[in-house]
């Protein structure tokens, strides 16, 4: 729920010309360069890592605005963020250039894009991140031109946040059937190309505590064929809160792996409110993203929802997946202290 929804590419040109112009974009340099060097390495040091990170993200281009106004202590905690690998959240028409790009800067540094796949017709059930396809067939164009853009590159692709625990929980707008078809359809459709994992989103441990509820609407969506399943996406459980569920839902689908959106977790999950989930206050950053997980079953830890962007219109924030960038520095203090 509140999902993150910003993913256009944007122009450096747009910075202006002239000597300040000059200046930011040599700042912005550097820093792709500081990028470049720490987003490959992990928590030790020296474990290489796969992923992708963008040096023009949301993060990078707030750290460069701080640097030039003299907020070079806000600036290097916001760098624990734009250093590391980060999702791309495909959420409108037309994802095949941003795909394609995506996944051709990472092929090119020799990494892997990281994607999240939200365009079902009736996402979020009609919350604050409601939208998506118009119809059923549109999601499936949308979904073939989504994994055309692949092409032989790698990335690991989250299908569809929400989608099939909203099933499990009662949501009225969507019937089971036709959701589960269009999920199994893009988890079909993206297994086709060499080098993409694919990971189906089955919720939080928090949100339907008893994974075994899970199971059927996850096999009707094509799970058995999908790489595995995501959890605790754009949420705040534990690591191990998150595995321990993992493993038992890994469990009752013949051995299936997961992956953990771990962005946001450092503190755990705020109780408390009905709203808990959206843009709750005191949370910090998790584990940096990384396949040295400790764990067989679980392939990574990864941060799928981008630190820093809003759940949705609440507490203040902005709408969903808007640059958020106090509720970002918030972030980073607190995994900091």
């Amino acid at each position: 729920m509140g999902r993150s929804l910003s993913w256009a590419p944007r122009s450096r040109a747009s910075h202006g010309s002239g000597p300040a112009a000059t200046a930011r974009t040599l700042l912005a340099a550097l820093l792709a360069t500081l990028l470049v060097g720490l987003c490959c390495t992990g928590a030790s040091g020296d474990v290489p890592e796969p992923f992708w990170t963008d040096p023009d993200s949301p993060a990078a281009r707030q750290a460069t605005e701080w640097r030039l106004q003299g907020r070079a202590e806000d600036a290097a905690l916001m760098d624990r963020i734009a250093a590391r690998p980060q999702a791309e959240w495909l959420h409108g028409p037309d994802p095949g250039p941003v795909v394609r790009a995506r996944t051709t800067a990472a092929a090119q540094a020799g990494s892997i894009a990281v994607l999240v796949a939200y365009y079902i017709p009736d996402r979020d059930c009609g919350q604050y991140s409601s939208g998506g396809a118009p119809s059923a067939a549109a999601y499936r164009a949308w979904v073939d031109e989504f994994a055309a853009a692949l092409g032989d590159r790698g990335a690991y692709v989250i299908v569809e946040p929400d989608a099939v625990a909203q099933v499990v929980s009662g949501c009225t707008r969507v019937e089971a059937q036709d959701r589960h078809a269009l999920l199994a359809y893009a988890v079909d459709r993206l297994e086709r190309h060499p080098h993409t994992r694919v990971y189906l989103d089955a919720g939080n441990s928090g949100w339907i505590p008893e994974p075994w509820r899970l199971v059927t609407s996850l096999q009707a969506s094509g799970i058995a064929r999908a790489d595995g399943f995501a959890l605790n996406v754009s949420n705040f459980q534990t690591d191990p809160a998150s595995s321990t569920y993992g493993d038992a839902l890994s469990q009752y689908l013949g051995g299936k792996h997961y992956v953990i959106d771990t962005s946001r977790n450092g503190n755990g999950p705020y109780t408390g409110t009905p709203d808990s989930w959206c843009n709750p206050p005191g949370r910090a950053l998790g584990e940096p993203p990384t396949t040295d997980t400790g764990n067989p079953l679980l392939d990574a830890y990864l941060w799928i929802k981008r630190p820093g962007e809003s759940d949705g219109a609440c507490r203040g924030g902005p709408p969903a997946g808007g640059w958020w960038p106090s509720y970002a520095l918030e972030l980073a203090r607190n995994a900091a202290g």
